[in-house]
């Protein structure tokens, strides 16, 4: 296969790239990547030591998945090297290892069919463009993802509800309210409550999801901490002002100028599950080898289902890492799974 010419290795936090042009509609390269976020993007990089030539789809038009669309400004710490890194800070290092690469990003599109060839595959996107490879690494985390709803900020988003905090240096000194009990609305709630006015964290039961050591944090914290409790309206001329928070069936309105609604999301994998791959759960079945039910086509990261399946970020650079090395084989036969040490040099 003959090497489209790259596009320049973009910026972590902001990274489109040109639609193909009509005397570019197809791209060659050894591997597809579906997925820029962590493990996609180690994968990458890691593609590139086996001396694959690489291309990336991603339907969001920013490198980094999940990390850069939802929480770029939390602390991730089950990293191997880092007691604690930003997960922005953790973005533009795997973009900086990636661009060793020399990959072709596709941001912004969506990998919509694929077909098998004898000698490869064909990863048709939204937008027309054809990507030939010998390999597809589906590194998708959950798929697509869109935000559930809260049923009293209907027509309030961007007047005062979000979903993700990319930054906190919009809350600074306002009123917030943070709807939830996951680890995203405990890990908002720590990192705002020095920044913010007042916190307020409202779930509708007493339990949460988020892991203890966080809760503890934030009981221990000066944010107030409402369980029982539901966001019922929201008040204000063209921004908001204050809300309505029901307590036990007791309503009771709060200044706020701000709601972070921290209630989940809705994943969707999306025309993957058109290809035939083997699904469970939403999550694509593999084998030890990283290797899906499709010839061809392999899997890391979230996205992937075994017996004993530990969904860290930790777990997907190992995973993506065994489906490189034994996609190489099926790039090209000659080639082993083992590539020797990476302290050794490219050994394949």
């Amino acid at each position: 296969m003959t090497a489209t010419t790259p596009t320049d290795a973009p910026d972590p936090t902001a990274a489109p790239t040109a639609a193909p042009t009509a005397d570019r509609p197809l791209v060659e390269v050894d591997l597809v990547v579906v997925g820029a976020g962590p493990t996609g993007l180690f994968a990458t990089y890691y593609a590139g030591f086996r001396g694959h030539r690489v291309a990336v789809v991603d339907s969001l038009p920013e490198l980094g998945g999940q990390v850069t669309a939802m929480y770029p400004e939390k602390m991730i710490l089950d990293v191997a090297g880092f007691p604690a890194v930003k997960g922005r800070d953790l973005v533009a290092g795997l973009v900086e290892q990636a661009a060793t690469a020399d990959p072709t990003y596709l941001l912004g599109r969506t990998a919509t069919t694929l077909e098998h060839h004898d000698d490869g595959v064909v990863v048709h996107l939204d937008d027309g463009t054809r990507v030939s490879a010998g390999a597809v690494l589906v590194t998708a985390g959950i798929g697509k993802f869109s935000p559930r709803a809260l049923p009293a900020g209907e027509g309030w988003l961007g007047r005062g509800l979000e979903f993700f905090v990319p930054s906190f240096a919009p809350y600074a000194g306002k009123d917030v309210v943070i709807v939830g009990g996951g680890d995203s609305a405990f890990d908002w709630a720590l990192h705002l409550e020095p920044v913010a006015g007042s916190v307020r964290l409202v779930h509708r039961r007493d339990a949460f999801r988020a892991h203890e050591r966080t809760v503890q944090q934030v009981r221990d914290s000066s944010v107030e901490i409402l369980t029982r409790a539901e966001v019922t309206a929201l008040h204000g001329a063209g921004a908001l002002e204050s809300v309505e928070i029901t307590v036990d069936g007791e309503p009771a309105t709060y200044p706020a100028q701000a709601v972070v609604a921290a209630l989940g999301f809705l994943a969707d994998l999306g025309p993957l599950q058109e290809w035939g791959i083997e699904v469970r759960k939403r999550h694509v079945v593999v084998d030890s080898a990283m290797r899906t039910n499709l010839p061809r086509v392999f899997a890391a990261g979230d996205i992937t289902e075994y017996p004993g399946k530990v969904r860290l970020i930790a777990v997907g650079f190992g995973e993506a890492a065994t489906a490189v090395n034994n996609a190489t084989v099926a790039i090209d036969p000659t080639a082993h799974v083992f590539p020797g040490h990476s302290s050794e040099g490219n050994q394949s």
